[in-house]
């Protein structure tokens, strides 16, 4: 018992979350992160929606979903390059699953209901980088928009 609460007091080593492969998943997570962090900052509302659509779309629980979005904030830290993940995303999945894709990343950057110009940038370079027409990115974004 003693043992145990000396444990409560003394230093520990900080949790460290490993830096995932850099596969589909967690690939499609890190844009997620990166469209959050567009406009310099990341609210709570962006997290809640990552993690809502990281536990959807990979049947995850709610903590392990939030696990896989540390490990994806870890992957986006790493990667610099957008055009290198948006790769990853686009190589591995359907163009119906790269649709969902582009919808799950306006639904990140809307959730704090606020529009700002760095995401709108941001997406509309991901949307052609995934290979989805205007006309198509367009029915996407209004979809989540009026959804």
């Amino acid at each position: 018992m003693f043992r145990t609460l000396k444990a409560l007091f003394t230093k520990a080593e900080p949790y460290e979350t490993p830096l995932p492969e850099a596969d589909a998943q967690h690939a499609m997570g890190a844009l997620m992160v990166r469209a959050a962090k567009a406009d310099n900052k990341i609210l709570f509302e962006e997290l809640q929606v990552i993690d809502s659509i990281l536990a959807r779309r990979f049947g995850l629980n709610p903590v392990e979903a939030s696990k896989m979005r540390a490990a994806c904030e870890k992957l986006e830290k790493e990667m610099p390059e957008t055009q290198e993940m948006t790769a990853i995303v686009r190589n591995a999945i359907s163009m119906e699953e790269r649709e969902r894709t582009l919808k799950a990343l306006w639904q990140v950057v809307y959730a704090d209901g606020v529009k700002h110009e760095e995401e709108d940038v941001l997406l509309h370079h991901i949307e052609k980088l995934l290979g989805i027409s205007k006309e198509r990115a367009k029915a996407l974004q209004s979809e989540v928009r009026e959804g």
